[in-house]
């Protein structure tokens, strides 16, 4: 839509939707054609530091420029990369490196869970073990006529950042959802750091 000028036909809609409309009561009549009035520039103090540059003029649908302040782009917010190799990760999320151990949540409550995981993931870094699966379910649907909300899926919320905090942050090198012969959005994978 950029530099197109409105068709004859929008026009004329344009001018009826125009006409059916009336004015707010108590508001001012607008007028497009009055420019804002201009604010006094107040001077700057000669000690003052000087101005930013005005940046320049972006339509909508326009590709952004060069950005940064001396021509270079401004920094990718994406996600971080993988934490382990990035050749093994690819392959963990296509499902081709198979979990040594696997623990199964699905059911558990939070107070009987949390303690089985420290205890799973734990031993498991002790024993040398890089990957292993943790499944969580996947949450029981969503009733539609429940007339309470209720949590679904606590532990599929919960297990990630269980993982992230200690005492297993410092075991855990990267979190990640299991492919679908793995269990997909029900489990996770875990890849365990080396003992040094």
């Amino acid at each position: 839509m950029k530099g197109r000028r409105p068709r004859p036909e929008e026009l004329e809609l344009w001018s009826q939707v125009a006409r059916s409309t009336s004015r707010l009561p108590g508001r001012p009549k607008f007028r497009a054609s009055a420019p804002p009035p201009k604010a006094a520039v107040p001077r700057m103090p000669e000690d003052a530091p000087p101005a930013a540059e005005p940046l320049p003029e972006f339509r909508i649908g326009e590709k952004a420029g060069g950005g940064g302040q001396n021509g270079t782009a401004m920094p990718s917010y994406r996600a971080a990369p993988p934490a382990m190799d990035a050749k093994a990760y690819g392959r963990m999320k296509r499902g081709k490196l198979h979990p040594e151990a696997r623990i199964d949540l699905h059911g558990m409550t939070i107070e009987r869970a949390h303690p089985a995981l420290v205890g799973f993931i734990l031993g498991a870094q002790a024993q040398g073990k890089r990957l292993v699966l943790v499944i969580t379910g996947k949450g029981a649907p969503r009733e539609p006529h429940d007339p309470a909300p209720r949590r679904r899926g606590v532990l599929k919320q919960q297990v990630p950042q269980w993982l992230r905090l200690p005492p297993l942050g410092g075991a855990v090198l990267q979190v990640s959802e299991a492919h679908l012969r793995h269990g997909g959005g029900g489990a996770y994978y875990v890849y365990l750091r080396r003992l040094r």
